[in-house]
């Protein structure tokens, strides 16, 4: 009789740990990120890459290694497999520089069919980490403001405080 009870005791228990298992669809990216005028031994550690997929709200955020490659799991919805999914370079550390044909890649599927939930870029994912002035426009843009030159005996404050603003009088 204690042996029926034992028994019956470890099927229920199986039952109870078999519930809880949800098998996962998890669908991985691997990739790596490349500098282009860095030294051998460059510390990729804290670039930033972004994975957006089109029909899905969520973002995925993936950090680089020190060799830069990362992985991230692909931001999907339960019954939606990602598709149209890109990559792209958002930033890191130190200040770095990239064109827009090497700060966004496309993901496609690796390897080949027998080779399931990983994914890799189609392109290389690129940056400089000093501004290749020929190729782009680096720095930043002036941020000053049209200042009209007005009297200072009228007591007024520079006119790029209100310039802009146009009030709107006498509507009904």
């Amino acid at each position: 009789m204690a042996l029926r009870i034992l028994n019956l005791a470890a099927q229920l228990l199986l039952v109870l740990i078999s519930s809880r298992i949800q098998l996962s669809t998890c669908q991985a990216l691997k990739a790596k990120v490349s500098c282009l005028d860095c030294k051998t031994l460059y510390d990729f550690s804290g670039i930033m890459v972004s994975v957006k997929c089109d029909k899905v709200k969520k973002l995925s955020m993936a950090t680089a290694n020190e060799d830069g490659s990362f992985a991230v799991d692909l931001p999907s919805e339960p019954t939606k497999k990602p598709m149209n999914c890109l990559a792209k370079l958002v930033g890191g550390p130190s200040e770095i520089y990239a064109s827009k044909k090497n700060m966004v890649s496309e993901i496609v599927k690796a390897g080949d069919e027998t080779t399931t939930g990983f994914y890799t870029i189609s392109t290389l994912l690129a940056f400089s980490t000093k501004c290749p002035s020929k190729a782009m426009k680096c720095g930043f843009a002036s941020s000053k403001t049209v200042d009209l030159p007005l009297p200072p005996e009228w007591g007024l404050a520079p006119s790029s405080y209100y310039v802009p603003f146009v009030p709107i009088i006498g509507i009904p």
